[in-house]
């Protein structure tokens, strides 16, 4: 009986050895890892003590007062500086206005106003909310917040908005003048949540085809472009344009959401890889909306990030044609870190790449400067304005979208369909005289004056069919300052200006009368991308498009 134990003890020995062996490991191991965190904690400890004591020495020594923050903040740019340029700091004056761009939303009373002949004038009135609840009209001047008078010269937007806005709930009190009317009027209002839209406009630009403008990729993104691209294909839509052009970027997951419904099979969408982030695949998931149908997207330089990473799919796939010009080449992605102290640090994790498997980040070795520079580089070297110019970032990496064509990395997504800017409307006479205050006043006056009139037109086809943009240049010219009168006569003179002034005037007095889908309809005629994608749509470059 003992002498079976001692057999079995000598069979477990060395299996008991290991068990020991391998837990010696695991905790040696385990303690290095633990003391190297604590030597790099202790390091950044150490390093952030001599930050420390060189502000103190600075505010204990230094010949003149300076302000502690304000080295903190350069200490930090310095920093930043060697890194990416869209790592940032956001500094917390800052963060709330960044993070109610990208949530959607702030709280305010709801209007959007005008500055004219330093008078505020109230110039939309959000539908339902809490300055409409309290009876704030279209065309009210804004006389006091609260006790502070605020028509008058020196009076600026940015106070203004400083003032209407704050905690939800909050109540401010209100002095306005209705706009044909001497008596003034006090109205309390309750602070709410006022929505900030992401979809500019959504528009059957002809029976068949819908339009969707997208300014950035907030967190209500998706549920807007869900809501009106549904609404586009109740009205008959069969094919459907995506404007992308002008549009930041925002929220990574909002653009893979869009893809979702317009990609099938689940796709791959997008994959983001970094040195401490692993491989994350975005894919199509459910049965989108308008997986089927004929699909264009716009893009330009200013169309970066989440707008790429759409546009990217959409190319990579060959599920539309991309028309317009190259865009930003912003391939890195960002995650926000806040600060103790109110602000919040945007540091680069990962790169995204398309499915073909392509990174459209632009180089930024050259540093910062000429990396924000590089829209004015491509404009002298004639790629966004010549005809036949096409400059391709990097042709050293070849990359291939589902039908064998050929795309490149490195730098932005090069359409399927360029179109350059038409020089003709570049014209610093035309712009000037189009967005000058004087028009933007002129505009105004005339909305005002004439409301009862214009309400001839139900709607903004009915508006753009009959009215007659000819009676706005008769009336402009006498509103205009003496310097820009010369420049109106100049633009006048050519046939193509004068007819696209006209439509710039009735597309801003459209957008008066029936908000932002009414800018988009009228303007749509003097949209040279826009009418590019629509002849696309209904020949037969759109096939030869996505197949050659």
């Amino acid at each position: 009986m003992d002498q079976r134990r001692g057999s079995g003890l000598q069979v477990w020995t060395p299996l008991l050895f290991s068990l020991i062996l391998i837990f010696g490991m695991v905790l040696g191991f385990n303690l290095r890892d633990s003391l190297r965190s604590k030597r790099d904690i202790q390091t950044i400890i150490e390093r952030n003590d001599r930050l420390e004591q060189i502000i103190d020495l600075i505010n204990e020594k230094y010949v003149d007062s300076v302000n502690a923050n304000l080295l903190y903040e350069d200490a930090v740019s310095g920093i930043l500086s060697h890194l990416d340029p869209h790592t940032v700091y956001i500094t917390p004056d800052q963060l709330q206005t960044v993070n109610e761009d990208l949530e959607g939303s702030f709280f305010g009373i709801g209007v959007e106003f005008s500055i004219v002949e330093d008078t505020i004038q109230v110039t939309s009135v959000v539908d339902e909310g809490p300055a409409q609840r309290a009876g704030v009209n279209i065309g009210d001047k804004l006389i006091k917040v609260g006790d502070s008078v605020v028509a008058g010269t020196g009076i600026s937007s940015e106070r203004i908005i400083h003032m209407l806005r704050g905690k939800q709930h909050s109540k401010v009190l209100v002095t306005l003048q209705p706009a044909f009317d001497d008596a003034q009027k006090k109205v309390v209002i309750e602070r709410d949540a006022i929505p900030l839209y992401s979809v500019d406009a959504s528009i059957l630009l002809d029976p068949n085809t819908g339009y969707i403008k997208i300014n950035r990729f907030s967190a209500t993104t998706f549920d807007e472009f869900q809501k009106a691209l549904k609404d586009l294909l109740a009205k008959g839509a069969k094919s459907l344009i995506i404007d992308l052009r002008q549009n930041p970027g925002g929220y990574l997951d909002a653009a893979t959401q869009i893809a979702d419904q317009l990609l099938d099979d689940e796709k791959l969408i997008v994959y983001t890889e970094g040195r401490h982030a692993p491989r994350e695949e975005y894919r199509a998931e459910e049965k989108g909306v308008f997986e089927k149908g004929k699909l264009v997207i716009l893009v330009d330089e200013s169309s970066a990030s989440a707008s790429e990473i759409l546009a990217g799919a959409i190319q990579d796939w060959d599920r539309g044609v991309i028309v317009g010009r190259r865009t930003y080449g912003k391939g890195l992605v960002q995650e926000q870190y806040e600060m103790e102290n109110g602000a919040a640090l945007r540091l680069t994790i990962a790169k995204y790449y398309t499915p073909s498997g392509r990174s459209i980040q632009r180089s930024y070795a050259q540093g910062k400067e000429a990396y924000e520079e590089a829209f004015a580089a491509r404009f002298h070297s004639g790629e966004l304005t010549g005809r036949d110019t096409l400059q391709q970032a990097d042709t050293s990496r070849k990359y291939f979208t589902n039908n064998k064509r050929p795309v490149f990395g490195g730098g932005g997504i090069t359409p399927d369909i360029f179109v350059p800017y038409d020089t003709s409307r570049l014209n610093a006479a035309l712009l000037n005289v189009a967005y000058s205050e004087s028009a933007r006043n002129f505009l105004w006056q005339f909305f005002l004056s004439s409301r009862q009139r214009l309400k001839e037109y139900p709607d903004v086809n009915q508006y753009d069919t009959a009215f007659d943009g000819e009676v706005l240049l008769e009336k402009l010219y006498k509103n205009l300052k003496p310097n820009l009168q010369v420049a109106y006569k100049t633009v006048l003179s050519k046939p193509e200006s004068r007819r696209y002034l006209i439509v710039l005037l009735k597309a801003q007095l459209a957008r008066l009368l029936y908000k932002n889908n009414g800018y988009y309809t009228v303007n749509a005629h003097a949209d040279e991308v826009l009418q590019k994608a629509l002849k696309i749509i209904h020949g037969e470059k759109y096939s030869q498009a996505i197949h050659r």
